[in-house]
């Protein structure tokens, strides 16, 4: 068994992403792809067939836009920064390894049902520790908030023998099927999927964890931010696997711009590197080891005459770009081989939702939205469509939305939530959570909005505002049907074409985290303490 694999199917990986590039890159590689010589060269010898394609890169260019910021990149490793490959390990994993399943953000997940799904079901619910002592920053209870959302793992026969002659902390219930989160008691969990049980004992992040952690697809590797500062030392770390302990731990930056050091991003591998971005206005790289990581580089960056921003956002990536949206509405572009950024947005406000990219005839286009927060009590909603290669808007949605709340205690309108882009019926479609806040009839809307124009299709009430990002099942005949929970604990089962309620319950008491997606169930955890698993029949 190679311990450093975490998947026997990724040992014998074949790099494709010379084969997806678009006809342009070609011409840049100055590649001639009518050339028979080539073919015939190719066809000569096994080990042409074997030799993997080169990678193609997105250009290494930097926008006019990028003139508003302020940056740095710093190198802390002589070696080689340059992606390895461009291919997305994670939509070759079996289960979800990282907030909203892949680099895309798009929450492929597999999630089915049969027919048409009259109802939710609760299967289980586990209850984690819940953490009463006070600080600076209040007291926080249990288990989990914004974004929250447990990662998926199905374990191999042998790995799972592997495991079992070689940990002293597994339960019982441990077996093929593993999900994990941290809590906001400061627990990170191992729970059986099946059975809703402990798999593995618990551990302590030392702090709460608030964010979505990140399995390695490559290593036995367990990474998590935390999100509020309670104790010392405060950053972001990893867990090795096998041995079941923290092996890593970053924090806090001396060198940071902003001094707010949380880690609510969920980092993904890229090329080979583990990209990272932080709430303390740097995004880093680092190599990765089995139960370690060594920084590479990092880039901090500012809007001119402004403070650092943070980054609360998972970044979305497409190739060698990579794609972030920070708490000043900045939406950036970086080079992830050189940490450099190629463009800037301005999105208006606060934007913490993750962006998603769907790629159309070769060209990524992302999807994001902002907040109403700097602009004050009232304000629009900007859901935007950009081009990925330059950040030309394509469209821009604006929705009129509020904050609520007292000055002590103000929560901002408009979206937390991360898009789901729609599959099968709902192709072209993109479905928000939007939190309007007294701006119309209902505090919450999940709202269907059209990829191609911007246009809304159509706004169905929630009874609450929403955080949580909704995820999709799709039956036999490729209809989408959606599950979604509000900040009141309600779940929602829409129809996703025409957003039809089916089903609506009080479930929890407040579903800010987002769900994972197993067959035909979803599992997601609530402020409290609980971590439920729902069953969509």
């Amino acid at each position: 068994m190679n311990k450093k694999r975490i998947t026997s199917i990724l040992s014998g990986l074949v790099l494709v992403a010379a084969s997806s590039c678009s006809s342009n890159a070609r011409q840049n590689q100055n590649i001639d792809i009518n050339d028979d010589s080539t073919k015939n060269q190719q066809a000569d010898t096994i080990a042409a067939v074997e030799k993997q394609p080169e990678v193609v890169f997105l250009p290494d260019t930097i926008f006019a836009s990028v003139n508003a910021l302020e940056y740095k990149v710093e190198t802390k490793d002589n070696s080689d920064g340059t992606l390895t490959f461009t291919d997305d390990l994670y939509r070759s994993t079996p289960g979800v390894f990282t907030f909203r399943a892949n680099l895309y953000r798009d929450a492929d997940m597999g999630g089915t049902v049969t027919g048409t799904p009259t109802t939710i079901e609760r299967a289980w619910t586990f209850n984690t520790d819940y953490d009463t002592q006070p600080t600076k920053y209040g007291t926080w209870g249990g288990g989990s908030g914004w974004t929250g959302q447990p990662v998926y793992v199905k374990w191999t026969d042998e790995q799972v023998a592997h495991f079992k002659a070689t940990s002293k902390d597994l339960t019982a219930d441990f077996s093929n099927e593993e999900i994990m989160f941290g809590s906001l008691c400061s627990k990170t969990y191992f729970l059986n999927p099946n059975t809703g049980k402990p798999s593995r004992t618990k551990l302590d992040a030392g702090n709460t964890i608030k964010g979505t952690g990140s399995i390695d697809p490559e290593f036995y590797n367990y990474y998590l931010g935390q999100g509020v500062p309670c104790r010392a030392p405060f950053g972001c770390m990893a867990y090795d696997l096998e041995k079941h302990e923290k092996t890593f731990f970053y924090g806090p930056d001396a060198g940071a711009w902003r001094s707010w050091g949380a880690f609510d991003s969920s980092p993904v591998d890229v090329g080979g590197f583990l990209i990272w971005p932080g709430e303390n206005g740097t995004i880093y790289k680092f190599i990765r080891e089995q139960g370690n990581l060594k920084m590479h580089s990092l880039l901090r960056y500012k809007v001119k005459g402004r403070n650092a921003p943070g980054i609360e956002s998972s970044i979305c990536v497409y190739k060698n770009y990579g794609y972030v949206c920070d708490n000043h509405g900045n939406v950036l572009c970086i080079n992830l081989n050189t940490m450099k950024p190629v463009w800037r947005y301005d999105n208006h406000d606060d934007s913490d939702g993750t962006i998603v990219c769907r790629p159309e005839n070769g060209t990524p286009y992302i999807y994001t939205a902002c907040e109403v927060d700097k602009q004050g009590f009232s304000g629009t909603c900007h859901i935007v469509k950009l081009d990925g290669t330059n950040g030309t808007p394509v469209w821009d949605t604006e929705i009129l939305c509020k904050r609520t709340g007292t000055s002590g205690h103000v929560l901002d309108g408009g979206v937390y939530c991360t898009p789901l882009v729609g599959k099968g019926d709902c192709e072209g479609m993109l479905f928000y959570n939007v939190c309007r806040n007294s701006a119309a009839k209902s505090n919450g809307e999940f709202t269907a909005i059209s990829t191609e124009t911007g246009k809304v299709i159509y706004a169905k009430p929630l009874k609450q505002f929403a955080w949580s990002s909704p995820v999709a099942f799709y039956n036999e005949n490729n209809e989408a049907f959606i599950f979604t929970g509000d900040a009141s604990g309600n779940a929602y089962l829409f129809k996703g074409k025409t957003g039809e309620l089916i089903c609506t319950k009080v479930l929890a008491n407040n579903f800010e985290s987002s769900p994972v997606v197993i067959g035909n169930s979803c599992i997601v955890g609530s402020r409290i303490n609980g971590i439920h698993k729902f069953v969509i029949k």
